[in-house]
This record gives C-alpha cells, structure tokens and sequence, in this order.
C-alpha cells in the first residue's frame, strides 16, 4: 500500500519515533547471522509506511545475531573488550538493514557511536536530525558507543535526542507485548495492554533494562512492545491502533 492518489500523507500517531531491534530478530533460526526474508519484510514494511505517513524513524539495532558482550564476559574476558565486539557486531546489521531498505527504494543512512568511517557516518546529532528532516530512514549503531550500556539503553537516550515521541520496541519469536509472566514458561501468563514504567521495574518483567526504562520515565518516553514479525503492525502503530503493550 501507499499513499494517498494525489501524494499527501496521513498524519501519523507519532510524528517521530525510534524503533528499537534486537539483532537476534534479525538472525536465521539457528539463532545466528542475518535472514533476508526477516531484512526484506521489514524494509518493505518500513518503506511502506514512510511513504504513507508523516513520520519520522529512527533505528537503534542490536548484535546479539553475531556477538553479545555479556557473554564474553561470562567467559571471563573484560567486559569493556567484550562490549566494543558487541558495538562492532551493530553495525554490520545496520549495513544489512540499510541494504534492504535500498533496494526497496527507501534512502536511509547509517550512523555509529563507534567511528568507522569507510562503513559510515559518525553519529552527531545534529546531523541525524537532518537526516530525518530531509525523510531519511537513520539506522543508529554502536549503542552509545560506551561499554557497559545496552542497546536499549542506546535507543532510549537517542530517543531523548532526537525528540522522538515513542520507542517502537519490536521483539520476535511471537513474543506480542509484556506479560505477567514468561509466556513460554508459564501458560498463564497474561499480556498487560498497559503498564507504568515503575510497575515493569518493581516487578522485574524483561521490557528493557533498568537503566533504559529509567531514563524513558524520567523524560516520558512512552515504549511500545509488540510482535515485530507479525506484518502490518507498524502501520497499525501509526494509525493510533492499540498493538501490543504501552509502557507509560
């Protein structure tokens, strides 16, 4: 689908909003490397709303498809090391995703935390914002170019830089929101459609980590968990549809 005949585009729900991906949402069922038919659906999910709504997007991927840090330094090696590989393993999947959405017609660019400049632009802020302006989808890598912070942490703080209205968390593995429970485990588990930021973090429930919610209730960042393989939902976001669970 597409625009309106005559070119105009709707309003949507958020006028700006970062979506946040993990890398393991990106692999191939065995869990690791990249599956084009998950690239190929989202870029052309994307493409379709950025040409049907007035929105801005922002990324913010993750690694774990190709390496997490928390696992080195499981394995005992430092932690600060073992984080960079992480940031490293962002940006090859901000390449991927930024291949997919140019072969589908959508101009993106990726930007890093960490400077690789043959690969990519160095994140600044001011230059993403321009990015957005000019309709560019902007693929965030590198985390926050920090160890020790996650990659949600990442998507909350460019969230706040760039103004966005809401993080778009999308998981996979039929996950569809935040549940009482792990649903995998525990049959009678319960999705919330709505849940205060200080409920998620009294109660422990995996929406991001502590820090990233923290700083989203601290600035009201408001954070949508959905089923990001389920086509269609993005739209569905964007045209004001309850998808999943609001984080408020």
């Amino acid at each position: 689908m597409s625009g309106s005949p005559d070119g105009d585009k709707r309003p949507a729900h958020w006028r700006r909003v970062v979506l946040k991906l993990s890398g393991e949402a990106l692999a191939e069922p065995t869990g690791f490397g990249l599956d084009k038919g998950i690239l190929d659906q989202i870029a052309n999910e994307l493409s379709d709303v950025k040409s049907t709504f007035e929105v801005d997007i922002s990324i913010v991927v993750g690694g774990g498809n190709f390496w997490r840090g928390i696992q080195g330094a499981g394995r005992g090696m430092d932690q600060a090391q073992a984080d960079h590989m992480g940031m490293i393993a962002t940006v090859m999947n901000g390449l991927a995703l930024q291949d997919a959405l140019e072969r589908v017609g959508q101009d993106c660019r990726v930007m890093t935390a960490v400077e690789m400049p043959k690969v990519a632009e160095p994140y600044i802020r001011r230059r993403a914002l321009r990015h957005l302006d000019m309709g560019r989808v902007v693929i965030l890598a590198g985390g926050t170019g920090n160890p020790f912070f996650t990659t949600d942490t990442a998507a909350a703080l460019r969230a706040a830089e760039l103004e966005a209205d809401a993080i778009l968390k999308g998981t996979h593995s039929g996950v569809d929101g935040v549940y009482t429970a792990d649903p995998k485990k525990d049959p009678t588990a319960t999705r919330y459609e709505q849940i205060a930021y200080i409920d998620v973090i009294n109660n422990g429930l995996k929406v991001m980590d502590s820090t990233a919610i923290t700083f989203c209730m601290d600035h009201d960042i408001p954070i949508v968990v959905f089923d990001l393989l389920a086509g269609g939902n993005v739209r569905s976001l964007l045209e004001g549809r309850r998808v999943g669970t609001l984080v408020g």
